[in-house]
């Protein structure tokens, strides 16, 4: 049977369609395996990748950002539980925000937004300036910091300073669903620096600078209080050299907290080859705030502990290298060794990484190696491959047209 031009037109319409669903269905399906555990390596996504936004994906597996999407900056790349990925675009001077425990919601920083992974729907639940530090074992609050400092310092007409540029930060336990949040008395902080809840929820840790001298020299003091009552339990003074080990510091046991610490040269004079650091994982008792325990070398690069292998913390590592473009974000688990075993990888540009607690909590790590599917795109991707092809189409059956209408009529 011969096809005529409006023939033509729907079948290559029908092709292109059947085409682009049959290989988009079996990327999704070979991506599927890799379904409720974290995959060993992830890749930098395609520059036409969606957005959250543009074609919601499920529960996070994992969160990384890099610079090499179409935006061109620092991008946070979803991939999902069924190997699909995302992206979350970085709004210009935003910070990176926080996943939640189940691995659904993402916290921006600043705006107050919660971003639905699995709907991709976004909307402002929580009041502007906090920034998140560390969510529940329940995923139901956060522990977040708001700077109440003045932007712009003013003077009254006898030149006298008439606002405070140095004012104490508040810390705040916050539900990002409901919108509500309370201060919670730690004493007062210029600024926090990193915060954790205990695993039962009933303790928190908070680290920072008390004054402003303090935090020039870069001096941090640790406080652990009842996030109920707000009282304070202890306090110690961690100088310059140890700092709160990260939203995971506190260890599965409740018994120990858990601090990095570092020798050799500190504060805001060190040279880059002074400031190369070596850290090591102390301990602290989470009962009196005394030492406890043997150390743990723990290498160069560490930016904190994001969960535990059993007794095993997991750190997340990010090499130093002058440039961003140049950095490596990869997890690994520490054993008392002082052994390293990588658990996930990200591609080189990569400047953090994240995994949802209740997988941290599973270690459900050693998951497929997914890649993201060219055919994940938004909408515009498939108009801009599509008018050509019609286009095409269309040029063709008028070429058609004009052969036939100049064909000579047979005789009778």
């Amino acid at each position: 049977m011969r096809l005529t031009g409006g023939r033509l037109r729907r079948a290559a319409v029908v092709a292109l369609v059947l085409g682009l669903v049959a290989l988009n269905t079996s990327a999704a399906t070979a991506a599927g395996s890799a379904a409720g555990v974290v995959p060993t390596r992830v890749h930098d996504p395609w520059l036409w990748q969606a957005t959250v936004g543009q074609r919601p994906a499920g529960p996070a597996a994992l969160l990384f950002f890099t610079d090499r999407t179409r935006y061109f900056e620092s991008t946070g790349v979803l991939v999902d539980r069924d190997g699909a990925y995302r992206l979350i675009p970085i709004r210009i001077g935003e910070g990176h925000g926080l996943l939640s425990p189940d691995g659904r919601h993402y916290l921006r920083p600043d705006s107050g937004e919660l971003l639905d992974l699995t709907t991709g729907r976004q909307r402002r639940t929580m009041s502007t300036g906090v920034y998140p530090m560390a969510w529940s074992s329940d995923g139901q609050q956060v522990l977040g910091t708001r700077s109440n400092d003045d932007s712009v310092i003013s003077y009254g007409p006898d030149n006298q300073q008439l606002n405070d540029p140095e004012k104490p930060d508040d810390l705040l336990v916050v539900d990002p669903f409901r919108g509500t949040e309370r201060t919670l008395d730690v004493g007062t902080f210029a600024t926090h620096a990193a915060a954790a809840w205990s695993r039962g929820g009933d303790l928190v840790a908070v680290t920072g600078s008390p004054d402003v001298p303090a935090q020039l020299a870069e001096r941090q003091r640790l406080v652990v209080v009842d996030p109920a009552s707000g009282g304070t339990r202890w306090q110690v003074d961690l100088g310059d050299r140890r700092i709160l080990a990260g939203p995971a510091a506190w260890h599965p046991d409740g018994r120990r907290l858990a601090l990095l610490a570092f020798d050799g040269c500190a504060g805001l004079r060190c040279t880059s080859e002074q400031a190369a650091r070596t850290w090591r994982i102390e301990f602290l008792d989470t009962a009196t705030g005394q030492a406890v325990g043997q150390a743990l070398p723990a290498g160069t690069s560490v930016s904190g502990i994001i969960g535990w292998r059993g007794d095993d913390p997991i750190l997340r590592y990010v090499s130093e290298t002058e440039a961003d473009t140049d950095r490596q974000a990869f997890l690994a688990a520490l054993s008392p060794d002082g052994g390293r075993e990588v658990l996930v990888s990200t591609p080189v540009g990569s400047t953090d990484l994240m995994v949802p607690g209740d997988l941290l909590t599973r270690a459900a790590f050693g998951g497929p190696e997914p890649r993201p599917s060219p055919f994940a795109a938004p909408l515009w991707v498939y108009l801009a491959l599509a008018v050509p092809l019609l286009l095409a189409v269309a040029l063709l059956t008028r070429r058609l047209r004009r052969r036939r209408s100049a064909a000579p009529t047979p005789s009778a």
